[in-house]
């Protein structure tokens, strides 16, 4: 198998995307620059294994998606996927998310 560079890039752009995060969000979170952030998301730069991990933990996505494309675990990945869009939510909206689920779980669709 061959790492293609230029969609690692691309993946990771579109999973910070998916998150509403800013370049700047994944560069605080991981302690890496956003101009680093900026290289590797447009194939200037080929991240160390370190940043990929860095990377991995802040986008609450697994290497083999960010190298390969492959989701192993689409269950956990759609869970993660639900859990951070609820961090960005504020208080309030995090309860209006809470009585939804509640509601769509007591409902018999």
């Amino acid at each position: 198998m061959e790492i293609k560079y230029k969609e690692l890039g691309e993946r990771i752009a579109k999973r910070r995307k998916v998150l509403n995060l800013t370049q700047d969000d994944v560069a605080e979170a991981t302690g890496l620059s956003n101009n680093h952030i900026s290289n590797i998301e447009n194939n200037h730069s080929i991240p160390s294994i370190e940043t990929l991990l860095k990377l991995c933990e802040a986008l609450d996505i697994t290497p083999d998606y960010l190298l390969l494309g492959i989701f192993r675990h689409t269950n956990d990945s759609l869970l993660s996927q639900i859990n951070q869009k609820i961090k960005l939510c504020d208080e309030k909206k995090q309860e209006l998310v809470d009585h939804f689920i509640t509601w769509l779980v007591d409902e018999k669709l």
